[in-house]
């Protein structure tokens, strides 16, 4: 057991925060991202929300410069409850945050170096997060 440690942030999951390195991309995705497909390394977190997962990856990893978050842009490019939810918890607003098409999204995930897929279920619960240098926020 650790202290201070969001207790969603499991042994695998804080293994593979750890080991990425500046500019490796963490990918919190919603239920319905073909994560299994597309992960290199997968960790499931079914029973929560990607702004709740995302909050408990930005209490331990800092974020690169800038964009340091994509996320996916909506089907009419209106900005979604969740992806504000998702940037509150990224504690960011939309100047450090670009928006993809979906397809290009899914595409710069394919070097990703963990996704979580989380159990959300609202449509654009998807979010690319870089690492940053220790320190230095």
């Amino acid at each position: 057991m650790l202290t201070g440690i969001n207790p969603l942030l499991n042994g695998d999951l804080l293994k593979h925060l750890e080991e990425m390195g500046h500019s490796d991309k963490v990918i919190v995705v919603d239920a319905h991202f073909p994560a299994a497909r597309l992960a290199n390394r997968l960790v499931e977190l079914p029973g929560t929300t990607a702004p709740e997962v995302l909050a408990a990856i930005r209490s331990v990893l800092p974020l690169d410069d800038s964009p340091a978050v994509d996320l996916m842009t909506s089907a009419d490019g209106a900005v979604l409850p969740v992806q504000t939810e998702l940037l509150e918890a990224a504690r960011i607003d939309l100047t450090g945050a670009r928006f993809v098409e979906r397809f290009d999204f899914y595409r710069d995930v394919a070097d990703a170096y963990v996704i979580v897929r989380t159990g959300e279920t609202r449509t654009y619960g998807c979010v690319i997060v870089r690492k940053g240098l220790v320190g230095h926020e």
